[in-house]
């Protein structure tokens, strides 16, 4: 059963309608063409204007929705000859995270990313994409490869965050988050990192530190979930969607506070309503951003990026 948000549930129905009287057209001697066209003409208004003015609470939930394409569906659309890797070399595989080798237009690169699942036994297998200690050293390990062999490094963002759970803390979660920010700083091969769902806290950021950050349109990436907000400020998780409209986590408001790059347009109803199409938008940013990096040296590189993350947060007062 697909997953209907509230705010859209209207222009579901009407779709329904619209559907049922094409069934009818066709079971029927009777011609309803002049009906349909003019509920096709309203389908089409009331799309853009549903879809065309989402509040931020509304994005939360888009990207969230459980159909919501995953790392693993981009890459299936946009590279080939995919290789994953498994392991940190030092406790064990995190699934929720994936990471190995693939190629680009022809040219090899590493991918990595957040992974959730798209059911209940996925969901469990991948911890609801909310990795351990070890998938963000899997993570790094994979980074230094593309290091070590002058590979691009593709990231994926798409979680709510690092796993909070004591196992998680007592092998070091925040040493692991830590020090890939760290080595992302100065790693000399260029880094690209694309916001596909939630971008929540040190969990997203740890994948984040890139030399071109993009988002979905209807993606959030955020230090804390508006519920988390909530609770802290008004000691309230219910008002999540007011701390949704106050936090500026829409990939407009981190445009406009230039912490991103580009935004990728999604299509009218979300990014689920046709994988291939949404991967052939994210396929022409990739694939920019990917031959403005290549022309520069590694002095370049490292320069540029230092540059960019030391813009983030300036303000001027009168």
């Amino acid at each position: 059963m697909k997953q209907v948000l509230e705010f859209e549930k209207p222009v579901m129905e009407l779709r329904e309608k619209i559907a049922e009287l094409k069934k009818f057209t066709a079971e029927s001697d009777m011609d309803l063409t002049s009906e349909i066209e003019t509920l096709e003409q309203r389908l089409v208004k009331l799309e853009e204007d549903v879809y065309g003015n989402m509040k931020p609470w509304d994005r939360v939930q888009m990207a969230r929705h459980s159909e919501r394409p995953t790392t693993l569906d981009y890459v299936k659309e946009l590279f080939t000859h995919f290789l994953e890797f498994h392991g940190d070399r030092l406790y064990g595989d995190d699934e929720a995270i994936v990471s190995g080798v693939a190629k680009y237009k022809g040219k090899p690169v590493t991918v990595i990313g957040h992974q959730r699942g798209k059911d209940t036994k996925e969901n469990i297998r991948r911890n609801f994409g909310m990795p351990h200690p070890e998938g963000y050293r899997k993570a790094l390990r994979h980074m230094k490869q593309a290091e070590k062999f002058n590979r691009p490094v593709i990231c994926f963002i798409d979680t709510k965050g690092a796993y909070p759970g004591k196992a998680a803390e007592e092998r070091g979660q925040s040493e692991a988050i830590a020090r890939n920010l760290m080595e992302m700083a100065g790693l000399r091969v260029p880094i690209i990192c694309i916001v596909i769902g939630e971008g929540g806290s040190g969990g997203a950021l740890a994948l984040g530190v890139g030399d071109r950050i993009h988002m979905l349109e209807n993606s959030t990436y955020s230090v804390i979930s508006p519920e988390g907000a909530a609770a802290l400020l008004w000691k309230d998780s219910g008002l999540a969607q007011k701390a949704a409209e106050t936090m500026m986590i829409t990939s407009y408001d981190l445009k406009k506070l230039q912490v991103i790059d580009d935004i990728i347009p999604e299509l009218k109803g979300g990014a689920h309503r046709d994988v291939a199409a949404q991967a052939a938008e994210i396929d022409q940013v990739l694939n920019q951003s990917l031959q403005d990096l290549s022309d520069l040296s590694k002095e370049e590189l490292l320069e540029k990026r230092w540059e960019k993350y030391k813009q983030i947060g300036d303000y001027s007062t009168l």
